[in-house]
C-alpha cells in the first residue's frame, strides 16, 4: 500500500457491501466480485512492495542498479508490476470511489448520517486493533537501528519505541505519519473521502454527461498535488475517479455489451488491460531517461492514476480478467485483503529488526505466510464483527432519525 508515503492503502471501502446494476459474470450477494478480487491482488502487491522496499538496499549495495542488475529486473521491467505498491493504493482509491458510492445511488432513500455513524465503525474498528498489534510487537520485540540500514524506508518510517501521544494520534488517523503501522496513512484519505461523499456524489452526478472533461480536470488536479505535495489535492480526485465510475456504472455495462462481449472483440479487451498496466508502471521503466524528482518523471508517475482506473474498468468489463479475479484463492484473498493490509506491517518490520535487513530473504520467507495466517484470523476477529457493528449502527441511526423525521 505507497505503502508509500512510504506505505500502501486500503482495502476498506472496497470491502462493503454494493448493490449495482447487474454485470455479465459472478457475484457475491449484490457485489462485484471481480472487485473483491483485484482488491485482493493489490493488497498482495503491496506486502511485496514492503517487502522490496527492505531489499532494495542491499541489493543495491551488492549488485547496483545497472542494466541486468537483481535490482533492475524487478524494479525497470514489467516484474515492476509484483511490486507496485504506490500504484496498488491508487487501485484501492479508485475502488473504494466506486463501491461506497453505489449504496447512495440506489433507488430509495440513503441516510448519509446512517452510512457515516457506520462507515466509522467499520474503519477505527481494525484500525485500533492493528494499532493494538503494532504496540505490542514493539514492546515484546525491541528494535535496534544497528541491524537497518540507515535512511531506508524501514529505518525512517517504522517506530523503535511507543508512547501513549503517538498511539492516540494515529488512532484518530489524523496524524501526518503513522509510524506504528504504516499503511494507515491511506486510512486518513479513506476517512476524508467518507464525509466528503455526498458532495463526490453530487459533483460526479452533475458531470456525468461530461464525464471526459471532468476525468481530464481531476487528473490535472491530483497532478498539480503531487508536484506541490499537497496530499490532499493528489489522493482525493482519485476518489472521485471511482465515484464517477459508479454514476456511470450503466454507461459502463452498456459500453461492455458493445464492445467487449461482442465476438472477437478481445484485442480491445486485451489492449485496455496492457494500457492500464503500461499507464501503471511506465514511470518506472522509463526512469534511466526522466529521473526522479524532473517534471516529466511526476507527469508519467500520475499516468497511473489513469492506470489503476483503467484496471478497475478491466476488471468490471473483460471477461477473461473478471474470470481470474473471481477464481476460488484470488476471492480468498479478496476477503481478507483488508485485514492483510493492516497486520502485514507489524510482522515485516519486526521480523526485519530481529533479523536485519541483510537478510531480507528470511524476512521474505517468513513474512509472507505469516501475514496471510494473521490476515485470515485479523478478518474472523476482528473485521467481521467489525462490519456487523457497522450495519448495526447504519440500522439504528436510520431508523431513529426516521421515527424523528415522523413526529
Amino acid at each position: 500500500m505507497i505503502s508509500t508515503a512510504s506505505a500502501v492503502k486500503t482495502p476498506v471501502s472496497v470491502s462493503r457491501a454494493a448493490d449495482s446494476p447487474a454485470l455479465e459474470g459472478k457475484k457475491r450477494g449484490s457485489r462485484l466480485a471481480s472487485l473483491d478480487g483485484l482488491r485482493g491482488v493489490a493488497a498482495l502487491v503491496v506486502v511485496f512492495h514492503h517487502l522490496y522496499l527492505v531489499a532494495e538496499p542491499v541489493l543495491r549495495q551488492q549488485g547496483g542498479t545497472g542494466v541486468g542488475s537483481v535490482l533492475w529486473w524487478i524494479s525497470q521491467t514489467p516484474l515492476k508490476l509484483l511490486t507496485a505498491g504506490s500504484e496498488a493504493v491508487l487501485v484501492f482509491f479508485v475502488l473504494s470511489g466506486l463501491v461506497v458510492a453505489l449504496p447512495a445511488l440506489k433507488p430509495g432513500g440513503f441516510s448519509w448520517a446512517g452510512f457515516l455513524t457506520g462507515r466509522l465503525a467499520r474503519l477505527y474498528m481494525p484500525v485500533w486493533a492493528s494499532l493494538v498489534i503494532g504496540t505490542a510487537f514493539i514492546l515484546l520485540l525491541p528494535r535496534s537501528d544497528s541491524v537497518i540500514t540507515q535512511g531506508t524506508w524501514m529505518d525512517k518510517a517504522q517506530a523503535t519505541s511507543v508512547g501513549w501521544g503517538s498511539i492516540f494520534t494515529e488512532a484518530s488517523l489524523t496524524a501526518g505519519s503513522y509510524p506504528i503501522n504504516n499503511v494507515l496513512w491511506s486510512l486518513r484519505w479513506e476517512l476524508v473521502f467518507s464525509v466528503l461523499l455526498p458532495l463526490f456524489v453530487a459533483l460526479a452526478i452533475l458531470l456525468s454527461r461530461y464525464w471526459v472533461i471532468a476525468l481530464a480536470v481531476v487528473c490535472a488536479i491530483s497532478t498539480l498535488g503531487a508536484i506541490n505535495e499537497v496530499d490532499a489535492l493528489r489522493y482525493l480526485p482519485v476518489f472521485f475517479i471511482g465515484t464517477l465510475m459508479a454514476v456511470r456504472l450503466e454507461a459502463i455495462r452498456e459500453w461492455t455489451q458493445r464492445r467487449l462481449l461482442r465476438p472477437r472483440a478481445g484485442l480491445a479487451g486485451v489492449a485496455l488491460v496492457a494500457a492500464s498496466l503500461l499507464l501503471l508502471i511506465g514511470e518506472w521503466m522509463l526512469r534511466p531517461l526522466f529521473p526522479v524528482g524532473s517534471v516529466v518523471n511526476t507527469l508519467l508517475s500520475q499516468s497511473s492514476v489513469l492506470g489503476a482506473a483503467g484496471l478497475v474498468l478491466a476488471a468490471i468489463a473483460v471477461r477473461p480478467v473478471r474470470s481470474v479475479l473471481e477464481a476460488r484463492g484470488i476471492q480468498w484473498l479478496g476477503k481478507v485483503s483488508f485485514s492483510l493490509y493492516l497486520v502485514h506491517i507489524p510482522i515485516l518490520a519486526s521480523l526485519t529488526f530481529l533479523f536485519g535487513d541483510d537478510r531480507w530473504w528470511l524476512v521474505a520467507i517468513l513474512t509472507l505466510p505469516l501475514a496471510l495466517l494473521a490476515a485470515w484470523g485479523f478478518h474472523w476477529a476482528v473485521e467481521r464483527p467489525s462490519h456487523r457493528l457497522a450495519r448495526s449502527i447504519t440500522g439504528v441511526v436510520t431508523a431513529r432519525l426516521e421515527t424523528h423525521r415522523a413526529r
